[in-house]
């Protein structure tokens, strides 16, 4: 590898927009009860219900009526009802009652948008592109197979970043910035030794030393206890699959980071940490009642951990953005290889 640097330019990526024939997860699970919740997916405002038989929609977050947000209104059965004058639509988008119709009035032929959702692994995972698209190809969320399965202890945090997705994507696969992290610090030492690239992925294998090493029964202690830790060599490897990512570290963690960008400047994101049982063959014999009951309490194991990553991240992320915002001429002088890969993934998806 010759020591050359590489330069980014910003004045395109910080820029581009989203594709949108990918499954990105917009809400977890339990944010969707018995009200509508709105959410933004690339300048696009949603409504997300749940009905009556439990089953999740996504329609455009507008009554056609006074172009109001249906999020602020109420599910009656398994119609959403506009808050301002009681309209009521059903899950395709359609006008379904309104309330003072005359008997000599016909409803509305008014229709807003539906946007194809799947609930899986705990997370809304919504659909924004072309539903022949959908149907032509056959895809399907990323999912987390770890999310139900009883080895795998899961802790969520949520990233808010007044940035461009694209930073974000960058600091999730540029391992050289465990730097930052100090006592937070799961990693030490990276060093890329390889990239793989195909048209909707990157994958770059590093080298590292691990702070952590899950093989005892009292070694889950350790994500507690900086003391217990303990440096040790561990592959580390980390893919943009767009629009997600996801990191392994050794056969101990797992990592994945679902988007949801809102716009230019704004991101979303929930960021999923598993933590393996693998290692404890006697947890395996146990019945499955009790794996479940250890796996439910030890959820959120690693929540302070994480949350303090996702702090210090996004700090670093925002002065990137600002520091776009005040000169995008300016150049970025980068050494790692990893990037300019992910960059040219993005410019690719988005035509």
């Amino acid at each position: 590898m010759t020591s050359v640097f590489e330069t980014i330019q910003n004045s395109d990526v910080r820029q581009l927009a989203i594709n949108p024939n990918h499954w990105y997860v917009v809400a977890r699970s339990y944010e969707v009860i018995n009200k509508p919740v709105n959410v933004i997916l690339w300048k696009q405002a949603i409504a997300l219900y749940r009905d009556s038989q439990g089953q999740v929609h996504a329609l455009e977050d507008r009554c056609p009526h006074r172009q109001v947000k249906l999020s602020h209104g109420q599910v009656v059965g398994n119609e959403l009802e506009c808050a301002y004058h009681g309209w009521r639509f059903n899950s395709a988008g359609e006008c379904a009652a309104v309330p003072y119709l005359a008997a000599n009035q016909k409803l509305p032929n008014c229709t807003i948008r539906r946007y194809p959702v799947k609930e899986q692994d705990g997370f809304i995972w919504l659909f924004p592109g072309d539903v022949e698209t959908l149907h032509e190809t056959s895809l399907q969320p990323m999912g987390l197979p770890e999310w139900e399965h009883l080895n795998y202890i899961a802790t969520v945090s949520v990233i808010n970043c007044q940035a461009h997705y694209s930073y974000l994507i960058e600091n999730l696969m540029d391992m050289y910035h465990g730097h930052l992290h100090q006592d937070l610090q799961a990693w030490a030492e990276a060093n890329l030794q390889d990239i793989e690239e195909d048209m909707n992925r990157v994958d770059a294998h590093y080298t590292a030393q691990s702070y952590y090493k899950i093989d005892k029964i009292w070694s889950i202690s350790q994500l507690f206890f900086p003391a217990l830790r303990k440096l040790h060599p561990e592959p580390l490897d980390v893919s943009y699959v767009y629009p997600h990512w996801v990191s392994t570290l050794g056969k101990d963690f797992k990592i994945y980071c679902l988007l949801c960008p809102v716009n230019e400047t704004q991101t979303k994101a929930y960021l999923i940490h598993f933590t393996s049982l693998n290692a404890f063959w006697r947890l395996h014999k146990l019945p499955v009642w009790f794996r479940r009951f250890v796996k439910d309490s030890l959820f959120g194991a690693a929540q302070k951990l994480l949350d303090g990553l996702v702090i210090q991240d996004v700090q670093m992320i925002e002065e990137e953005q600002q520091a776009y915002l005040q000169n995008s001429q300016r150049r970025n002088y980068e050494l790692n290889r990893a990037l300019v890969s992910v960059q040219k993934l993005m410019k690719s998806q988005v035509k």
